[in-house]
């Protein structure tokens, strides 16, 4: 019997291990230190950002740029309806108030036009979230109008490292964007994630706020309340080693897409969101399931065939956790039809045909 399939997996090469064993031999201390900043560089120079922040996961991230950018008890941040929960609880951990608006049916990012109702005299941030890479062609010109009204655009770009839009890469457009290591990502460090920004008073900020604020380690004068959001060197190292193949690494997980996509085409019954693979490069395969009640019967039939795949994230505002009154019907429909089938660089082609061989089979006339 063949090996079950996962939906996901990382991939760790003996490039990345060779660089761990030669770091931990060399004396190091493992704490942040000359990696990170290595790091940092390698992102700073793929995105086109001026200053890249380090912290300790993408949620710890998304918390930095919010209170760097001053978010507090009062504050209100519009958020997305459909994303992943640390979106809204990075809000919340920050002391501001999550608002959620709906999402657009093409790339099931934020719907813009569901923004303008929303912002009221507390409203202190919109937070973009570019799912699975893909944001609309409008991004620019909807942040520069929040901006010119006061309010920052925090970019959630977790899942769009190597996407870019209107020739700049996302989590680069906002005030600041922030990106995702965890062990799913097109980069994985195990945890992670680093804040990116042009705004140099903000990065002084957030170096300052993931210092116990303090202007530098070893030094017991504290300028204002920070926290300890430092990350460590035998990250970076993994991290830096992945950087150094990033053009691969991107071109893969787009030919695994497009390959999925040129399987899936024909099929009834099935869709794939409007992702061009020329700026976009997919963390995860999305797929839509025509009717929400086939999506169970289709998860359990991949899985007698060893494919493992996951459900799409529920709608926010209904989940115990935020309880959030409101009518977010786009996000509902994605939510309830919404699909990941298996996404691992892992993934060799003859796989990506047995999934989609397994999807045929299941949607073939009976």
């Amino acid at each position: 019997m063949s090996a079950f399939l996962p939906q996901m997996e990382p991939l760790v090469t003996e490039a990345d291990a060779a660089a761990v064993e030669r770091y931990v031999r060399s004396g190091a201390w493992l704490t942040e230190f000359r990696e990170t900043r290595s790091f940092e560089a390698a992102l700073r120079e793929l995105t086109g950002a001026r200053y890249c922040v380090i912290a300790p996961s993408g949620t710890m991230a998304l918390f930095l740029a919010l209170k760097g950018l001053g978010i507090g008890p009062g504050d209100e941040v519009v958020v997305p309806d459909l994303t992943m929960a640390a979106s809204a609880t990075a809000v919340v951990l920050a002391g501001g108030t999550p608002v959620f608006a709906d999402i657009e049916p093409r790339t099931w990012c934020l719907d813009l036009d569901a923004v303008e109702p929303l912002l009221s005299p507390r409203t202190k941030a919109v937070m973009f979230v570019s799912l699975n890479g893909r944001s609309p062609a409008a991004l620019p010109a909807f942040i520069e109008r929040c901006h010119g009204r006061g309010v920052k655009v925090v970019e959630d770009a977790a899942q769009s490292l190597g996407s870019w839009c209107g020739g700049r890469h996302l989590g680069t457009l906002g005030a600041c964007g922030c990106l995702s290591f965890s062990s799913q990502k097109i980069v994985t460090t195990g945890q992670g994630g680093a804040v990116l920004t042009n705004d140099e008073a903000l990065f002084k900020q957030m170096n300052l706020l993931r210092d116990f604020g303090r202007l530098e380690g070893g030094s017991d004068h504290y300028l204002s309340i920070g926290w300890n959001l430092k990350f460590t060197d035998l990250q970076a190292v993994v991290g830096v080693s992945q950087m150094r193949r990033i053009a691969t690494i991107i071109a893969r997980k787009r030919a695994i897409f497009e390959r999925y996509r040129d399987r899936l085409a024909s099929l009834d019954g099935i869709d794939m969101p409007a992702t061009d693979t020329a700026i976009v490069t997919p963390w995860f395969v999305d797929v839509l399931v025509d009717e929400a009640s086939a999506k169970a019967p289709l998860i359990e039939h991949l899985r007698s065939r060893g494919i493992g795949s996951r459900s799409m994230y529920p709608a926010l505002h209904a989940e115990p956790a935020f309880g959030a009154a409101g009518s977010f019907p786009v996000a509902e429909t994605i939510s309830s039809r919404g699909l990941w089938l298996p996404s691992s660089l892992r993934l060799t082609d003859q796989q990506i045909d047995q999934v989609s061989d397994a999807i045929h089979e299941f949607l073939a006339p009976r």
